[in-house]
């Protein structure tokens, strides 16, 4: 059986799956799939959809931090999901963890695949969960939440799948008013909204800005999660941004162009981290949630430091220009290619 006009609806309900679903996309495009797109008005998952071309329909936006929205969020989006999904008629929903695009198919009985790379993620009760799980197999088969005979797995770390077609482009430099010269250093704060949130990562947040903006030749580009975000962090320590020490980006940015670019990089959460690593770039967590598999991987061969303390701040970072050899893949990754084959597979039928 062929995947020739197979119609699957993708869901982008965060920043990270813009350019992960991305390379995804195009080769289910060119295996004969008809691709349809649901975007979540949420940080800046529309601006960069339009920025990487992906052709998209928003529905639904960010609520709040406060659990019982979260959970309001969640529902009202499947609900408006839900015209969407009976005008397409996907033959198979697939996301990065969008819950209301889980719920959605589910209640049209539409079959879903969820992929997701943190096994600390509060899982939907399986009466609720999606038909599929794709997981990165770092994951232990304990960890999985989820039954083994319905979870399948790819090599890797999901950002290896659009990071190996990545092309520098050094126009961002001057986008940003960074001289060649500058120590860049690329900065996310932690995602105070998210539900594994601990308050102990901004004191650290706090800190690493300190020790950065307190060094004259270093330039901080910082990327916050949202407008509130980026207000509050202005608002609390307006010191920072003397003298063009740090600037926040007025529109979305390729992010890994960004990456390759910066000299270091810190990060209160997940995805940028990873990317960072992906690229060969040094990266310091300053996430303070349950540390998943991938990312103890990536701090056990070196490819990225866990600070956990103001001592780690002050003895870990190193501040220093670093080489930026283009020696990254130019091929498509074996992650991308085991992703689609098992999407293939699940169109096909070949996994039931």
């Amino acid at each position: 059986m062929s995947t020739q006009g197979k119609t699957i609806w993708i869901d982008l309900d965060n920043t990270p799956h813009v350019p992960f679903f991305k390379p995804i996309i195009r080769e289910l495009t060119l295996r004969g799939c008809n691709i349809r797109v649901t975007a979540r008005d949420a940080y800046q998952v529309c601006d960069l959809a339009r920025h990487m071309g992906i052709p998209h329909e928003t529905i639904g936006r960010h609520l709040g931090k406060r659990r019982l929205l979260k959970v309001f969020g969640v529902i009202d989006r499947a609900i408006k999901l839900v015209p969407f999904a009976l005008r397409e008629k996907p033959d198979l929903a697939l996301s990065h963890g969008s819950r209301s695009l889980v719920l959605a198919a589910k209640l049209l009985r539409i079959p879903s695949v969820t992929i997701t790379d943190y096994e600390y993620t509060k899982p939907l009760p399986l009466f609720m969960s999606s038909s599929w799980k794709m997981v990165p197999e770092l994951i232990p088969p304990e960890s999985r939440n989820f039954p083994l005979n319905r979870c399948l797995t790819y090599s890797g770390i999901k950002e290896d799948v659009y990071v190996s077609t990545f092309e520098p482009d050094p126009v961002i430099l001057g986008q940003l008013g960074v001289s060649d010269d500058a120590i860049l250093a690329t900065v996310r704060p932690p995602a105070t909204e998210a539900h594994y949130h601990n308050p102990k990562g901004e004191r650290l947040f706090e800190a690493v800005m300190e020790l950065l903006t307190g060094e004259s030749n270093v330039r901080v580009v910082l990327l916050p999660r949202n407008e509130r975000q980026a207000a509050w962090i202005r608002t609390t320590w307006p010191h920072w941004f003397k003298g063009n020490r740090t600037t926040i980006p007025e529109h979305a940015v390729d992010g890994l162009n960004l990456l390759w670019h910066s000299d270091l990089v810190v990060g209160g959460g997940g995805t940028m981290n990873r990317e960072a690593a992906a690229l060969g770039v040094p990266v310091y967590s300053i996430f303070c949630g349950p540390i998943g598999a991938v990312d103890m991987h990536l701090n056990e061969t070196g490819r990225l430091v866990l600070l956990r303390d103001h001592e780690d701040v002050r003895g870990k970072i190193r501040i220093e220009k670093r080489p930026k050899e283009t020696h990254l893949l130019r091929e498509t990754s074996f992650a991308l290619r085991q992703i689609v084959c098992h999407v293939e597979d699940i169109l096909t039928g070949r996994k039931l």
